[in-house]
């Protein structure tokens, strides 16, 4: 669906650009696009998007916090230098495996949710288009 979606985006943009019809029927197709956008599906689609990417944005600086919390703890632990130099790279190392996880997770995250708000903008677009 998204293969077709795509598809159709490209040629309409390739036909804009491309076009000899003159500066009303890119008005014409304008005005389509707005049209489109501005529907309530739509919309809240995107404010959907806008949402969950800031608070799946937000999950990574905690991440990034809470790992400097526990390498800072490990280096001032009790012990030797070298023990706690040794301890402070090994909890880096585990704490860059959690934020890994964490920025792969949240970006997986928005991607779903950009996907489906797509599809239902599509899905929107063919119905408004039906209708008409």
């Amino acid at each position: 669906m998204r293969g077709k979606v795509g598809l159709v985006i490209g040629l309409a943009a390739g036909y804009v650009l491309g076009t000899r019809a003159g500066r009303e029927r890119y008005e014409q197709i304008k005005a389509q696009a707005a049209k489109v956008w501005n529907l309530d599906p739509v919309q809240e689609q995107v404010t959907k998007v806008k949402e969950f990417t800031k608070s799946t944005a937000m999950a990574l600086p905690s991440t990034l916090w809470d790992s400097a919390v526990k390498v800072t703890k490990a280096a001032t632990s009790k012990g030797t230098p070298g023990q706690k130099l040794d301890s402070a790279i090994k909890t880096g190392r585990a704490q860059v495996d959690d934020v890994s996880r964490s920025a792969q997770k949240s970006a997986e995250a928005v991607k779903d949710a950009a996907d489906d708000a797509f599809d239902d903008i599509a899905k929107a677009a063919g119905d408004s288009r039906n209708g008409a």
